[in-house]
């Protein structure tokens, strides 16, 4: 069996890259697709940083005249560096249910980085930040993808452990619907936290909106230059202002600003937590385009949305332990449920299975654990 491998190189090349998926999940109804802009943006060298200090190429894979697979390759070095033994990346992977097709993307992947004196990789993953479009889905098929998550059919799994792939993370989204009570114990403790003199809590000013993102900003670039989990903390990279002020600008359309909150102590930013409204619901009903007719559907999308994701939340070191965390979560969630009523559950990606006291707050918090992304390693 004969594969040829296509480097993306133009349009129709990119049009491939993003159809072959339809046709791979035309049996999986929970897929939806990610909106194709934002795919382009991380593949676009004057719009992603990571191109700065890191290289990225992308493939399609053909039978004949037949697409059968896409994936792309990647590095970044100077973050690379950080993980033992150095490894290289791959991700964005979508093939049919096919083992040597598999073992023919990985063989080329490890060749790609061998050349490029690497001895192991890992994937899928991004290239960008580990928070969206990250891991394979290994748990929880049954369910549609949150918005920034992918949705993969259950055979990845066994084509990819098959090529030798060793397990190297899990990570986990945590679920709560909205119609489920409050715990009470953890309402009473809000509540004295609230009361606290100096504590303050306020939605998102969208009339200030750029300086309320650069009071987010700040306080995420201190809580995750400083975290519990020592390769995570290695491998976080600086929100610039520029990147907050476009993330802005994309998520101003669909905000509900009683999801997003910043809690203050004694006037200083202190804590925040972000939450949007799940955007794969507008990605499946419009093929992942955005065209300009898509954008009434966009504007009236978050009084319909069904599902909201918990994007990124922190708080300043000097302020855990005063239970900030939870005082943003159990507000957002109150707040929330009162201005979208639409709402049926949130879900909260991304937290890894070595952080027991995220997942133990999550969990008393009324959250469960309902899906897994997992990545794995190659050492060759």
């Amino acid at each position: 069996m004969s594969f040829q491998f296509q480097k993306v190189e133009t349009t129709d090349h990119i049009d491939v890259f993003h159809a072959l998926p339809f046709r791979l999940y035309e049996s999986f109804p929970q897929w939806a697709p990610p909106f194709r802009f934002e795919i382009e943006q991380i593949f676009d060298q004057q719009k992603n940083d990571f191109f700065e200090d890191g290289e990225c190429e992308r493939y399609l894979v053909y039978e004949g005249d037949c697409p059968v697979a896409r994936f792309a390759v990647m590095n970044t070095p100077q973050r690379d560096k950080v993980l033992e033994p150095t490894m290289g990346g791959m991700g964005f992977i979508e093939m049919e249910n096919n083992k040597i097709l598999a073992q023919a993307i990985i063989n080329f992947a490890k060749e790609w980085h061998h050349k490029r004196g690497y001895s192991a990789m890992r994937g899928p993953i991004n290239f960008g930040e580990n928070d969206m479009y990250w891991g394979l889905l290994v748990e929880n098929f049954n369910e549609p993808p949150i918005y920034g998550m992918f949705y993969h059919p259950p055979y990845y799994q066994e084509l990819l452990e098959n090529t030798g792939a060793e397990k190297l993370d899990d990570h986990w989204s945590y679920k709560r619907r909205f119609d489920k009570p409050l715990p009470e114990r953890m309402v009473k403790i809000t509540n004295r936290i609230e009361q606290k003199p100096g504590v303050e809590l306020r939605p998102i000013d969208m009339r200030n909106i750029y300086r309320d993102a650069e009071y987010i900003r700040q306080i995420y670039n201190e809580a995750w230059s400083d975290q519990d989990i020592q390769e995570r903390e290695s491998e976080f990279t600086m929100l610039t202002q520029e990147t907050v002020e476009q993330m802005v600008d994309k998520l101003k359309p669909v905000m509900i600003p009683d999801s997003v909150l910043l809690a203050f102590v004694d006037g200083e930013p202190a804590s925040f937590i972000v939450c949007v409204p799940d955007l794969n619901e507008v990605s499946k009903e419009t093929g992942g385009r955005l065209r300009w007719w898509h954008y009434p559907k966009l504007f009236w999308f978050k009084r319909r949305a069904k599902h909201l994701r918990t994007l990124v939340f922190g708080t300043r070191p000097k302020y855990r332990k005063m239970g900030l965390e939870a005082l943003t979560f159990i507000r957002g969630i109150e707040y929330t449920h009162a201005a979208a009523p639409s709402l049926e559950y949130l879900e909260g990606a991304w937290v890894s299975e070595k952080n027991w006291l995220m997942q133990r707050s999550l969990e008393a918090l009324g959250c469960h654990h309902h899906k897994t992304h997992r990545t794995y390693k190659w050492e060759f």
